[in-house]
């Protein structure tokens, strides 16, 4: 589990696979995947909010693969599309849920060091 502490101005940001048991420090618990989970009952998910919007399109999604040898375009390609104002909204919103404590975003991905929840981890805890 990838966990940062939070500093005087940076929030605490869990990223975990949404496919764990809830954790009681979880904080506000977040899906930020596109698609919902195979095989995950919305019942199941226990989720406080759905940020569809943050996450990649799926053009991006496909390209990238989850190849790892990709993930430094896919950074940057995934960076640019946090500046379209749909996008931008989204990212805001997250980082309005620190407000109240830790916020855990939640994927589907196995590979979290390879994620977009990485990258979006940091524009959340970067927005002014």
């Amino acid at each position: 589990m990838a966990t940062k502490k939070a500093s005087a101005n940076k929030p605490e940001i869990r990223i975990r696979r949404v496919y764990d048991a809830p954790d009681p420090d979880d904080g506000t618990r977040v899906l930020v995947d596109r698609v919902w989970p195979r095989g995950l009952a919305k019942a199941d998910a226990r989720l406080d909010d759905w940020a569809k919007d943050a996450a990649p399109s799926t053009e991006l999604r496909r390209w990238y693969g989850h190849d790892p040898e990709l993930f430094p375009e896919f950074t940057r390609r995934y960076r640019a599309e946090l500046t379209t104002p749909e996008r931008r909204a989204a990212v805001a919103h997250l980082r309005e849920l620190t407000a109240s404590g830790p916020l855990t975003l939640l994927t589907a991905v196995k590979d979290l060091d390879h994620g977009h929840v990485q990258v979006l981890a940091e524009e959340i805890r970067d927005q002014e």
